[in-house]
């Protein structure tokens, strides 16, 4: 039975994309880890930017003003939703991936030849590829193993972090596999270590609560779009620590934080967006203030999210033929995120067929192209991927579960 605090599928009339239909027949959209539907709040709170306020920063005219004060909001907000201590620790990017390498270029310019960084083989590529590119400074990257279960190898984690270690960059929850690392045992080596913690808590952000200053993190990455905003990257930096690094900047930009990593003009209209997405998820706890009602919230959509990701795993895993990579819901903490793969059928034709039948799953490697190469995936397809979001319902489990038995019986 699913949580009795969770009305399922309540919140579907929030989002206009979930009314589309094709020839008569309702769309069934489990494609949210590669990014969620937008709430019709967003959709307004950006539409009204450009109504009323759309202006450049820093002038004394009204609309700049306001886009001034749209700004500082989504700061705050996104200090809400981190655990942030300050707006001054929170940057903002197209992406997380421009974020990432714009660091990673101003990482390359702190360390030394011989520095060591560490990298996971289960992330995706965007916290894989900036930190790779550091060797061409001379610094020495090692890998994190993973296991057969799609889960990062502890034991290589601690044998590979040494006292020239400066960075460990690990994801959060891979965006593949569901799998949630362990952030904690890895704060507490890069600690003794003296190494710097990155987390790209992408695939995290969406599904569990973040506390930065809990974790203990020196930078968190996450993209607003994964957690029913627009295409924004948000980066979390320890306080002073981006204005000790040399990132790319023109002389005429702000030189401190949080402006400093922040080259050109910011898409005002998103950050607006941004606000909005943030509140949504708001809304769905209670408290006096927005980081009481966003610790509420993701504890009540959390509950949902784990309840039918966990009846979605049982529903595919007595499939005949069906392979469900990944741990279960058995352990603490796990993303609601399924990859498969059919011993009949590979996955991109079995994804399209879906797609024919309005269910809306990914195929391939999502970016996550190392643990699909170490697993063996790769050669095969991929896996597909569906994933469970705040709108997601037991009937759309039903209808995709049903659909991809009725294809894969021919």
């Amino acid at each position: 039975m699913p949580p009795s605090s969770v009305k399922l599928g309540s919140c579907r009339s929030d989002f206009p994309s979930l009314a589309r239909t094709v020839d008569g027949r309702p769309l069934v959209f489990l494609d949210g880890p590669a990014g969620t539907q937008v709430p019709q709040l967003v959709i307004d709170a950006m539409v009204r930017y450009y109504r009323t306020s759309n202006a450049n920063t820093h002038g004394s005219f009204l609309t700049s003003v306001e886009t001034d004060a749209v700004l500082d909001r989504t700061r705050e907000a996104a200090c809400e939703l981190l655990g942030a201590p300050h707006p001054r620790t929170i940057s903002f990017g197209a992406n997380m991936t421009t974020l990432a390498f714009a660091l990673s270029r101003g990482l390359a310019r702190a360390f030394r030849e011989g520095d060591r960084v560490l990298v996971s083989a289960l992330d995706h590529e965007a916290n894989r590829g900036p930190w790779l590119a550091l060797a061409e400074s001379g610094v020495i990257v090692d890998e994190i193993g993973i296991t057969p279960g799609c889960a990062l190898d502890e034991d290589d984690l601690r044998k590979k972090i040494t006292p020239r270690t400066r960075l460990v960059a690990i994801g959060g929850a891979s965006n593949a596999f569901g799998t949630v690392n362990n952030i904690a045992l890895a704060r507490e080596l890069t600690r003794k270590a003296g190494a710097w913690l990155l987390i790209d808590a992408v695939h995290l952000a969406p599904h569990f609560l973040l506390d930065v200053v809990a974790l203990d993190l020196d930078f968190l990455l996450c993209s607003a779009y994964k957690f029913y905003g627009p295409h924004v990257g948000i980066l979390y930096a320890r306080e002073g620590l981006l204005d000790s690094l040399d990132v790319d900047r023109l002389r005429t930009q702000d030189q401190d934080s949080p402006y400093r990593i922040e080259t050109g003009t910011l898409n005002h209209a998103a950050l607006a967006g941004v606000t909005a997405a943030i509140e949504y998820i708001a809304s769905f706890g209670d408290g006096d203030g927005l980081r009481e009602k966003i610790v509420a919230a993701m504890e009540h959509l959390g509950r949902h999210e784990r309840w039918l990701g966990s009846v979605l795993f049982e529903s595919l895993r007595r499939i005949p033929g069906v392979t469900v990579h990944g741990q279960s819901f058995d352990v603490p903490m796990r993303a609601p995120t399924l990859a498969i793969t059919s011993a009949r059928m590979r996955a991109p034709e079995l994804s399209a067929r879906l797609a024919q039948r309005g269910i809306f799953t990914w195929a391939g490697h999502f970016y996550a192209i190392r643990p699909m190469e170490v697993l063996g995936l790769l050669a095969r397809g991929g896996v597909v991927r569906a994933g469970v979001s705040a709108y997601t319902t037991p009937e759309d489990v039903e209808a995709y579960v049903t659909a991809l038995e009725q294809e894969l019986r021919g």
